[in-house]
C-alpha cells in the first residue's frame, strides 16, 4: 500500500497568493509614502537646525525602507513556497 500527500486537500492557493499580494501592496505604497516623507522631514530639519527631528526623520526613513525590503522579500518567498508546494 503506497501513502501519498493530498495535494488538493488544501485549495485556494491562488486566492492566498492574491490576498498575500494585495496586502504586501499595501504595505510597500505605505513604506513608500513613508519614505517620502521622511526624507522631507530630515531635509527641512536638518536645514533649520533641529537635529532632533532630524534624527527621528532618519531613524523613521530607515525604518520605511527595510519594511520595504522586507515586504518585497516577503513577495518572493511566498511565491517561491508556493512554486515548490506544486512541484513536491
Amino acid at each position: 500500500m503506497d501513502v501519498f500527500p493530498d495535494f488538493d486537500g488544501v485549495g485556494g492557493s491562488a486566492e492566498l497568493q492574491s490576498i498575500v499580494g494585495a496586502l504586501l501592496m499595501f504595505v510597500l505604497i505605505i513604506a513608500v509614502l513613508m519614505l517620502i516623507v521622511c526624507a522631507i522631514v530630515w531635509a527641512v530639519g536638518a536645514a533649520n537646525g533641529n537635529y532632533q527631528a532630524a534624527t527621528k526623520a532618519r531613524t523613521g526613513l530607515w525604518v520605511s525602507v527595510g519594511a520595504a525590503a522586507l515586504a518585497g522579500a516577503g513577495v518572493a518567498w511566498m511565491n517561491f513556497l508556493l512554486d515548490l508546494g506544486t512541484q513536491l
